[in-house]
């Protein structure tokens, strides 16, 4: 089957592309939105706390395990991918931070700029902004009244305020708002979350919901996109499978935003990235892009984990009678453990006391936690601080498994590449563990367990850094913009495929370097700026 009359093709449907949507939807374009995963999260999913029950199962996420990482001897870590309508903002622990205002300047440098200009932070505020109706804060860095919400949490656990206080007797400056472009100290973070009701804003919420009944928006969920049709060089259309049966829908513009996994690989099935990879899958070649997979990024964070004299945190608040008692908190008050996500702080601070741009973001996790393929201690109660690489000089890439499009992409990070990386990863964690032993943390932790207080020397700390790194959930980079002439970039500065026509990345894949701090906010950022370039508009 196959349908015409589309002014536009979606394919994925996370954060930028509700976004993108929502604005095109509005300006009366034809619209269609194709998402692999389900139309709608469990409910529990609208509560700060709820993403926690399904942080490791594959309900909602797409687990893709990495190959076997040199540096990590032979590790695969598994990075996950939302895979639902509203993508990482459905899923995700909600955490809005915008970078640092160089991030934006390096992308500006990237399509030729001289760090002023197009993509820079200023450029990027103008979406921030408009999109924002923040619960507390204003002026000339923040929105109100535009349709995400943003606030703090509703709760916040003694622990959490122990390491507030510890980390500013420590000479750490406490910042109320870490979203002005320079985030350093330590402070409450801000969430994608409705105060006045106590939930999740999602992108569905924010942005597609509104539009969700418009006649000229139809949207397509389990449907999973095979690759994007063209004529010559034109993309015209897509094809996908949906129910079991191959259909195919015609468009002026197809607008790829299936994330920094999933983007490169439909790319390259559609004969659209490196020689060399494509034929060794039998693609024929459409575009000769060697950039596309390449410059994979992502924030990766290591562990110190002690555990406490007493209950200060969140074990096992999901559970059994607590449990119960903190959901009847939740309906009857809109308060309680319910209204927070387990993560509330963060810092921004370079480990090493140079004074450089932050190069570490420190998150203060009030119970034992570890990723799924990391053992070595049990659950309890307990602290752990998570220390996470901003801006890694490692590169990754995505290829081919094979030209089946049920096949998941091959995801190799090469984490710890650069030798740099690991040594500031070890900075970062002796700095958190110097945490644990000042007062008022101290006074509340018992002893250290994870990788245990013998772990001393810079060797012994870079193996449990290896056996126990993880993933920010922060993906990046693999279909970069960048300057005319320069080979690797895949996209033109208004997110052109080139060597294409009507073909646009509108994802986090377009980042040339990944921003300074969790990642949804600018992606939201960018399918709203895509939105404005695809209807030649400045907001």
């Amino acid at each position: 089957m196959v349908v015409e009359g589309y002014d536009y093709i979606l394919v994925g449907g996370g954060s930028s592309a509700c976004v993108a949507a929502a604005r095109l939807v509005t300006a009366g374009a034809r619209v269609l939105m194709l998402e692999r995963g389900p139309a709608k999260a469990n409910p529990i999913m609208h509560f700060p706390a709820g993403y926690m029950k399904f942080l490791g199962r594959d309900t909602y996420l797409m687990m893709h395990r990495t190959e076997p990482q040199e540096h990590l001897g032979g590790r695969a870590p598994i990075v996950p991918q939302g895979r639902v309508l509203g993508g990482g903002g459905t899923v995700n622990a909600m955490v809005y931070m915008r970078g640092q205002r160089d991030d934006y300047a390096d992308w500006n440098r990237a399509i030729g700029g001289n760090g002023t200009g197009e993509w820079d932070w200023d450029d990027l505020l103008t979406y921030y902004r408009q999109q924002e109706d923040n619960d507390h804060l204003g002026g000339p860095d923040h929105g109100v009244g535009g349709p995400l919400k943003v606030s703090h949490l509703g709760h916040t656990a003694p622990m959490t305020r122990a390491w507030l206080k510890t980390m500013q007797g420590m000479g750490v400056p406490y910042t109320s708002d870490f979203n002005t472009g320079d985030p350093r100290g330590v402070g409450l973070m801000q969430h994608t979350m409705d105060w006045e009701r106590r939930r999740r804003c999602s992108p569905v919420d924010a942005f597609l919901n509104p539009v969700r009944g418009a006649p000229n928006l139809s949207l397509r969920t389990g449907a999973t996109v095979e690759r994007v049709l063209f004529e010559g060089s034109r993309a015209t259309g897509v094809s996908w499978i949906e129910g079991g049966q191959r259909q195919e829908a015609r468009a002026g513009e197809v607008l790829l935003a299936a994330g920094a996994y999933q983007t490169p690989k439909l790319l390259m099935l559609s004969g659209v990235g490196p020689e060399e990879e494509l034929a060794r899958h039998d693609v024929p070649l459409r575009v000769s892009l060697p950039g596309v997979g390449e410059n994979l990024q992502d924030h990766y964070e290591c562990p110190v984990v002690a555990t406490t004299k007493g209950a200060f945190g969140y074990y096992g608040q999901d559970r059994g009678l607590k449990m119960i008692l903190s959901g009847l908190q939740f309906l009857l008050f809109r308060s309680g453990p319910v209204t927070t996500t387990g993560v509330e702080s963060c810092a921004f601070l370079d480990p090493t006391g140079q004074g450089r741009r932050p190069t570490i973001q420190m998150f203060c996790v009030p119970t034992v936690y570890l990723d799924r393929d990391v053992t070595g201690t049990d659950p309890g109660h307990g602290v752990t601080i998570n220390s996470l690489l901003l801006r890694p000089r490692s590169r990754g890439r995505v290829r081919l498994r094979s030209a089946d499009p049920n096949d998941l992409p091959v995801v190799d990070p090469r984490i710890f590449e650069d030798p740099q990386d690991l040594e500031e990863t070890v900075a970062g964690f002796r700095f958190a563990r110097s945490v644990l032993a000042q007062s008022p943390m101290k006074d509340l932790v018992d002893r250290e367990i994870f990788p245990g207080a013998e772990v001393r020397s810079d060797e012994g700390i870079g193996e449990h850094c290896r056996r126990t790194v993880k993933t920010g959930y922060h993906p990046v980079g693999t279909c970069r913009m960048g300057a005319e002439g320069d080979r690797m970039a895949v996209l033109d500065p208004e997110l052109r495929v080139r060597g294409t026509e009507g073909l646009r990345v509108i994802d986090a894949s377009m980042m040339p370097n990944i921003v300074s701090g969790n990642t949804n906010a600018a992606a939201l950022a960018v399918g709203d700026k895509a939105a404005s370039l695809i209807l030649g508009r400045q907001t």
